[in-house]
């Protein structure tokens, strides 16, 4: 596996469907040259919210959590490339959208805890790529190809 060859899973919450912005975050995260490899426009039910969100289920807004999430269709994607769970979170700001800076998605496009557009994996949970993406994914439906920007994206590993 190259350097470039990390997957990690996003998924544009109801809110940002609901908003139309689901092109615009596709297009940052491919304007930052990660790669599209899986998506999938859904409705969550409960079943899989509970799932996404097990690890928080003795929280007090569980229950919040897994309404919002499935009160309207998502895109939950994966996307490729070097240390890409890392750069997605960079991109997506803080989860507070007032605290995140501007520039980034919920800086830009955020005002409210609840309602903060986008989630990706936690890049300091080692295997939360993995779970989420297995949650959401069988593995024929990720597509591997190369994109034509590749050597304009990465240096040349040989030099």
């Amino acid at each position: 596996m190259s350097h470039h060859d990390e997957r990690t899973f996003v998924m544009a919450k109801p809110d940002a469907v609901q908003r139309g912005l689901t092109g615009e975050i596709v297009t940052r995260l491919e304007e930052r040259g990660l790669k599209l490899v899986g998506a999938k426009f859904m409705q969550i039910d409960q079943k899989l919210a509970e799932q996404h969100y097990g690890e928080h289920a003795d929280k007090p807004f569980f229950d919040e959590l897994v309404e919002f999430i499935t009160s309207g269709p998502v895109m939950a994607m994966v996307w490729q490339g070097a240390d890409a769970t890392r750069q997605v979170r960079q991109m997506m700001g803080a989860t507070d959208p007032a605290d995140a800076a501007p520039g980034t998605i919920r800086g830009d496009y955020g005002l409210d805890l609840g309602q903060n557009i986008i989630h990706g994996s936690d890049h300091e949970d080692e295997g939360a790529n993995e779970r989420e993406i297995e949650l959401f994914f069988d593995e024929d439906e990720l597509v591997e190809y190369e994109r034509s920007d590749e050597p304009w994206v990465y240096e040349d590993e040989d030099h």
